[in-house]
């Protein structure tokens, strides 16, 4: 009897992630995710500006409903993509490797990822209460000033650390109930999309967050001047890029941020200041009459 052949493994196919699903980039265009030495590893999408306009259009169709849910569900859903890290920890290990991560720095990587989410969890019932105030008035009202979402928050996040960047990018704006749509690592984009997968089980609402993968030179304009988008957190730290998303972001006076940060702070408190959380946030102040 002749012996079977061996058994081919099935190879993960790395599609974007918008609206809660994973379609392929509408244009059909992809990009070669290679290790350092040039082997081939896998072929990724390269997001359209359709894409982009698809993403940005779910996700202000999705964000009411994400800052209307109460502080305490956003913390438990970030918690809970935590726990989904974590379990998912190993998979997540082979992918950097092939970025060039050594096995501690990926491992590293990784583990700061997971207490990321739970740091800015921590936050969300806790946002309003350390930065809004009751403001004194020389007349008979009340007058609250608290933190609201901006709405629509756009993402370039940093080549390396590609996971680390993505997860503190993507972790900020959620708590207050922004919706985000990122553009990965240009350079390290295989993890991305498996955090994506994270996401999808985590009970994240279809739409809030929005990954694409791509040429970021190509996606930024339409970031950039996207009447819909209503601040960028710009980490690339790639000079013509944040050229391009200052020069955009005039047409409508959208705020653009620039994380632009070494690996040291990506890692240490200059990444968890809660004050990053503000780069994403409006303050609102209320006047209620009130008895003298």
């Amino acid at each position: 009897m002749a012996a079977s052949p061996p058994r081919l493994a099935v190879a993960k196919t790395y599609k974007l992630f918008i609206g809660g699903s994973f379609p392929r980039s509408e244009s059909g265009r992809y990009l070669i995710a290679r290790t350092p030495n040039g082997d081939h590893v896998a072929n990724y999408c390269n997001a359209s500006r359709k894409d982009l306009r698809d993403a940005v259009r779910i996700a202000r169709a999705a964000q009411p409903a994400w800052q209307s849910a109460s502080a305490f569900l956003r913390g438990q859903i970030l918690y809970r993509a935590a726990e989904v890290l974590e379990s998912r920890r190993a998979a997540f290990l082979p992918e950097l490797a092939l970025a060039g991560y050594d096995p501690k720095s990926a491992a590293r990587q990784v583990d700061l990822a997971i207490d990321r989410l739970v740091h800015y969890a921590g936050w969300t019932d806790k946002l309003s209460a350390v930065f809004g105030s009751v403001n004194p008035v020389a007349s008979p009202h009340w007058n609250v000033t608290s933190p609201e979402p901006c709405g629509v928050t756009g993402v370039v996040c940093p080549d390396s650390p590609s996971l680390l960047g993505l997860v503190t990018l993507i972790a900020a704006p959620l708590v207050t109930g922004n919706a985000v749509v990122a553009i990965a690592s240009e350079k390290e984009a295989l993890s991305a999309i498996s955090f994506a997968e994270v996401l999808a089980v985590s009970d994240v609402p279809s739409g809030v967050v929005n990954i694409l993968t791509g040429i970021r030179s190509e996606l930024a304009p339409g970031l950039a001047s996207h009447q819909e988008v209503n601040t960028i957190l710009d980490a690339a730290g790639d000079e013509p890029v944040s050229k391009i998303l200052a020069g955009g972001a005039s047409a409508n006076l959208k705020r653009v941020h620039h994380w632009h940060l070494t690996s040291a702070q990506w890692e240490g408190e200059d990444a968890e200041n809660p004050y990053r959380i503000l780069d994403t946030v409006e303050f609102k102040t209320a006047w209620h009459p009130s008895a003298l």
